[in-house]
């Protein structure tokens, strides 16, 4: 008669399962170490004796059961409300912004005055825009002092500049020259 496996009062925690499975590979299936609940037991002598029994026919003991693994879902339960609460409002908070770029670019593009005939209105522009052109805008002229802090700044920026070849280097030089005799002179020439 043999006994089927027996039901653990107590559940094994990893460490000693992991311990029961290197005793049983690394003595080449010997009996294992009993463990605490089964020493101080009464009835663990007869069911270890069964189990030494059953080495000496052949037959290797059943492993310890293994713990139940629960889904990844019910590990993590109380991420999933957090998680539905920022898509939510990440979803909302994109919807309403891109509802408010539709309605501002709808009113732009609605233009204010629609003219009855529009080759009439392009030869207006025509003129307008020639007009501009026969006209030159007159500029105030720059005062010598900012002239003179343009020109040093200029001349500043061409000592920067690392030429690549003679000819680069001599242009640079003529231009320096130049600036240094604008900014040496009692007076600028206008512009």
């Amino acid at each position: 008669m043999s006994e089927g496996p027996k039901l653990y009062t107590y559940k094994p925690k990893k460490a000693q399962l992991k311990q029961c499975q290197a005793q049983q590979q690394g003595k080449g299936f010997t009996s294992p170490s009993p463990s605490p609940s089964m020493a101080s037991s009464t009835s663990a002598a007869p069911a270890q004796s069964s189990a030494a029994a059953s080495y000496k026919k052949g037959f290797a003991p059943p492993p310890p059961p293994q713990p139940p693994k629960e889904s990844f879902a019910r590990r993590y339960k109380f991420l999933w409300p957090i998680l539905l609460t920022v898509n939510i409002a990440v979803g909302g908070y994109l919807f309403i912004r891109t509802k408010k770029k539709d309605t501002t670019s709808v009113e732009e593009e609605v233009p204010e005055y629609v003219p009855s005939n529009p080759a009439a209105m392009t030869a207006k522009i025509a003129e307008a825009t020639l007009q501009a052109i026969k006209t030159p805008t007159r500029r105030e002229p720059i005062p010598e002092d900012q002239q003179r802090e343009l020109f040093k700044w200029m001349f500043e920026e061409k000592r920067k500049i690392k030429p690549k070849d003679p000819e680069e280097k001599k242009l640079i030089d003529e231009e320096k020259a130049t600036l240094k005799q604008f900014i040496q002179a009692k007076s600028i020439p206008s512009i």
